[in-house]
């Protein structure tokens, strides 16, 4: 069966274009020109995935994530966005959307993003997986958690199977996408992750070097994260990438 998206922009050029590609591609599409629609056919419909503009008047595309998070729907979500401030970024990321791509986008990035969070919306296969090669980083959300269900370190805890986590007694509250960077950050601790790995881990694409969609999801996280007089958990290594540890 093909997979279903809920696509909605106020723009039918664009709109008509995207369908048009998505179709092609082989995704099942319907498509709408406002939020109210959207909100309307999710509820409806549900689809596999949501590819939400987030200029749209009456209910924009973030305010449509909101409602749908607030209802527990966590059905994933691609916002596209023509504002490219990082603080604009985040607030998509803050309403619940899983990944954004930047207008003008090259339609190839939209279909690699969406098979990326398809197949982290996948149901994990029930059979045991091949070992890791002696010294690769640990994959995020596969392997049960050490000592149990739950993964600690660097004063933080998380339960993969019920997708909680939390920094000393405090849970924290992380998007699908944070909670898989956080993931594959804790089982690898200490471990330097370089920029291609956690690409290839979270997303399944590399975006390559003037990317700044990690950078984004870090900075997001690490908001979520620290805590006033408490050492910073995630540092960055220049050039390299991303390592856990206190201090």
């Amino acid at each position: 069966m093909p997979h279903t998206v809920l696509l909605a922009e106020d723009d039918r050029a664009i709109r008509n274009a995207l369908e048009r590609a998505l179709t092609l591609e082989g995704y099942r599409v319907t498509a709408v020109a406002d939020g109210v629609e959207a909100l309307a056919q999710a509820h409806r419909s549900r689809p596999d995935v949501l590819v939400l503009d987030v200029m749209m008047p009456g209910i924009d595309g973030l305010q449509v994530c909101r409602v749908l998070r607030a209802e527990g729907d966590r059905t994933p979500v691609l916002i596209l966005t023509a504002l490219v401030e990082t603080a604009d970024r985040i607030a998509g990321l803050d309403a619940g959307a899983d990944d954004y791509v930047v207008k003008p986008f090259d339609v190839e990035e939209v279909f690699a993003r969406l098979r990326a969070l398809l197949r982290r919306a996948a149901p994990a296969p029930s059979e045991p997986e091949p070992a890791e090669e002696p010294g690769a980083p640990a994959p995020s959300g596969r392997h049960p958690a050490p000592s149990g269900r739950f993964l600690e370190a660097a004063g933080l805890r998380m339960d993969p199977q019920a997708r909680r986590a939390w920094r000393g007694d405090r849970e924290l509250e992380l998007t699908r996408t944070e909670f898989e960077l956080l993931e594959l950050l804790i089982r690898n601790a200490g471990v330097v992750l370089e920029h291609s790995t956690i690409y290839d881990r979270i997303w399944g694409y590399d975006f390559g070097p003037g990317s700044k969609n990690l950078a984004v999801y870090v900075g997001y996280l690490r908001r979520k994260l620290d805590e006033p007089d408490a050492p910073q958990l995630i540092h960055t290594v220049r050039g390299v990438g991303y390592v856990l540890r206190e201090g």
